[in-house]
């Protein structure tokens, strides 16, 4: 069943369809947030989210466009924790990604692609999460981050760029 038809079923009042739709979109969401935000605050921040979701699931008119919506609300979310976070002017430590003692050669690569992102400015770390890794159309991203396509464009290609340095700085070659 298509997303676009789970959400009309959800907006008509069908639990389970709703439930399905949490269900396929619960853990791209927090992947989301959590690559924007430390652990304990995207735990957090993704209930926010869903709870925004339910509210306003019945006022979406294009169904089809649930997924730039939902990140929409996410990255909202997002941005509102940072805003009131960096109000406060408390210092909130970001807890980094660690590596397992793995030999596995592939977590390490991980666990520096980890840190290379979390090294990012958040408007650049955005675009490639959005595009990269949840597989947002440049579009997609442009109407999620309400900027224009353009700009997603330039924010995609100085990330690249920054990540690249970065990798290259720890000794990995393109």
């Amino acid at each position: 069943m298509t997303d676009e038809l789970l959400v009309v079923r959800a907006q008509l009042g069908e639990r389970a369809a709703l439930a399905e739709v949490v269900a396929r979109w619960r853990l791209p969401v927090w992947r989301y947030v959590r690559r924007m935000l430390d652990a304990d605050r995207a735990d957090d921040v993704s209930q926010e989210i869903w709870l925004a979701v339910v509210r306003g699931l019945p006022r979406l008119r294009e169904p089809a466009r649930f997924t730039p919506w939902l990140f929409a609300i996410a990255r909202r979310s997002v941005v509102d924790r940072l805003r009131t976070e960096y109000a406060s002017e408390q210092e909130t430590p970001l807890l980094h990604d660690r590596c397992v003692e793995d030999p596995g050669e592939a977590v390490v690569v991980r666990a520096e692609l980890v840190d290379a992102l979390t090294g990012l400015p958040v408007l650049e770390r955005e675009i490639l999460v959005l595009h990269y890794l949840e597989d947002l159309s440049v579009q997609d991203c442009a109407q999620v981050c309400q900027v224009p396509v353009g700009t997603v464009k330039s924010r995609l290609h100085r990330a690249r760029r920054l990540l690249r340095e970065h990798l290259n700085g720890k000794g990995y070659r393109s």
